[in-house]
């Protein structure tokens, strides 16, 4: 685990399953239509309880790529569950960068719209999307850094489900926080 601190916001990079974590929000790497799929998406909706969270997730209606949304968390240990849409990887040159950070940055603004001081996100966009991992976590990473100078966040959890990822998140951060 690596953990910085700015300002009053600790920020981590851990390996674990996010569905366990015991913070105020998780972030799902979430689809446009709201609808369990694979990955860390259906995990969480397994988790959650897969008809509650798909009838709240229903009353939405979707999510445009690049925002989220926000629901209860059901049997989740977090309280809510922040729904971000990362976008495809194609080549680079279709606004991917700017659609990921606006994933990140919607998520911020929600979770901090409902009281949340503790959010877990995974490495949205980095699984079947096919985001390039070193450029997602280093975009992620920025997102976090901006969110703790806004002092509205205690704690901000970058949860990867491999050591590998979770080398590259650590290592992005390490880059970032003291760039």
């Amino acid at each position: 685990m690596t953990t910085i601190r700015r300002g009053d916001t600790a920020i981590e990079v851990i390996t674990a399953d996010i569905t366990t974590l015991e913070v105020d929000a998780v972030v799902n790497a979430a689809n446009q239509q709201l609808k369990g799929g694979g990955g860390v998406d259906g995990a969480i909706h397994r988790a959650a309880g897969k008809a509650r969270l798909q009838e709240a997730c229903r009353t939405i209606g979707g999510c445009p790529t690049g925002e989220a949304r926000i629901t209860e968390g059901f049997d989740l240990p977090a309280r809510s569950i922040v729904h971000a849409v990362g976008p495809r990887w194609k080549d680079g040159t279709k606004g991917e960068d700017d659609l990921l950070a606006g994933a990140y940055r919607h998520s911020f603004t929600l979770a901090a719209e409902h009281g949340v001081r503790s959010i877990a996100f995974p490495a949205i966009s980095t699984g079947i999307y096919g985001f390039p991992k070193e450029r997602a976590a280093t975009i992620a990473v920025l997102q976090c850094l901006a969110a703790a100078d806004s002092g509205k966040f205690e704690r901000i959890v970058l949860c990867c489900f491999s050591s590998e990822d979770a080398e590259i998140h650590a290592s992005a951060l390490t880059r970032e926080a003291t760039s």
